[in-house]
């Protein structure tokens, strides 16, 4: 089963070329919905005019190749904005599995190699993901581990990690029934087609441009605090506010 590709039977029923090009469109949507969000919220906007403010001091080549650095390491690869270490790990699962999943899609699609190592990297992909993922749903999420509310409470602001959540379990489904050649087979590659669709669709109304955004926002404010224009802003809380008691330990963020 971990050795199998589940695209390459694909081939019995239609041109290779039908998931290449779905493929292809869903990058497109990305890609057109990112730009989207970015114009609508005023995200490029508003770094333009950051960058273009008075700085207090002068961040040099060798500075700002250091920033990058730094940011690329820290706050994208290690996501060390998240002060939570269970929301961190539950996060880089996530991430880290997404990365494996969709390359791994995509060269099963467009070569439909029957080397072991893409369906292996495939599986374990989506495997990490529904573990973040459900992790991070049914406990971590602060409106369920810090405000009591309910874990199948739904608001529009999930959709990304349902829609993402509901691809990757009904795609696995999906490549194990047919593994079994069972009949369920194409009921579940329809439902894995509806799910993959709202999810690279969705763009401008979920936090999928999130993933694009968050890197240059991270790398925007080690730059602000080394060329001065954060400055203007007040400095955190010497004693945050303890939440909890002597038998809760606190859960906010």
């Amino acid at each position: 089963m971990f050795t199998h590709n589940p695209f390459a039977a694909l081939g019995d029923f239609w041109s290779p070329l039908v998931m290449q090009l779905y493929i292809v469109l869903m990058i497109v949507l990305v890609a057109a919905g990112t730009l989207f969000d970015v114009v609508h919220k005023g995200s490029a906007r508003y770094f333009f005019n950051n960058w273009r403010k008075p700085k207090s001091k002068h961040v040099d080549g060798s500075e700002l190749v250091s920033i990058a650095v730094k940011t690329a390491v820290v706050d994208v690869l290690a996501s060390g904005e998240f002060c939570n270490a269970r929301r961190r790990i539950a996060h880089l699962l996530t991430m880290y599995g997404f990365l494996l999943y969709v390359i791994s899609t995509a060269v099963m699609v467009f070569s439909y190699s029957t080397a072991s190592i893409w369906p292996q990297l495939w599986w374990l992909g989506g495997l990490m993901i529904c573990l973040g993922g459900y992790w991070f749903w049914f406990f971590i999420r602060v409106d369920v581990a810090a405000e009591g509310n309910s874990a199948f409470r739904i608001v529009p602001a999930d959709l990304f990690i349902l829609s993402l959540l509901a691809s990757v379990t009904l795609g696995l489904i999906w490549a194990y029934l047919q593994t079994r050649a069972s009949a369920g087979a194409n009921v579940f590659f329809g439902l894995y087609v509806i799910a993959t669709t709202v999810l690279f669709a969705s763009v401008p109304w979920s936090k999928f441009a999130h993933m694009f955004f968050k890197p240059a926002a991270a790398f925007e404010k080690r730059l602000s605090y080394a060329n001065g224009t954060r400055s203007n802003l007040p400095g955190p809380a010497d004693k945050p506010e303890q939440f909890g008691s002597a038998r809760t330990s606190p859960r906010h963020y």
